[in-house]
């Protein structure tokens, strides 16, 4: 299974952007995906997840401004970011977790930069 995440780059304070992230290769449909982010030096941390069902779950850091969502169809997962502020800035790391494989993987991770 590979995860291919795009869509990453430098914003202002109070923008928005977009990440998008891919799944490929041989596996029974995916049950659950997320985005994780880690800054430097700190630990990596749960964004944003999106079950199968379509149940979301946020940090409490970013509800209001992140939305997630899904294609199934596609494979693919999205998170739309808004109202951007520096603390924001980190690379985003995207998760899924197939029916079959039942593991996690992980995409390469997209930087994301929020200028002041």
């Amino acid at each position: 299974v590979q995860l291919q995440a795009s869509g990453g780059g430098l914003a202002q304070a109070g923008g928005s952007l977009r990440l998008s992230c891919a799944a490929s290769g041989r596996f029974l449909s995916i049950n659950d995906m997320g985005w994780y982010r880690q800054a430097p030096g700190k630990q990596r941390e749960l964004v944003a997840s999106i079950t199968s069902g379509g149940t979301t779950n946020y940090a409490d850091s970013v509800k209001g401004r992140f939305t997630i969502s899904s294609d199934r169809a596609k494979n693919t997962v999205y998170l739309q970011m808004g109202s951007l502020i520096p603390e924001d800035t980190a690379v985003y790391y995207c998760k899924a977790r197939p029916v079959y494989p039942n593991l996690d993987y992980w995409g390469q991770g997209t930087q994301v930069t929020v200028s002041s």
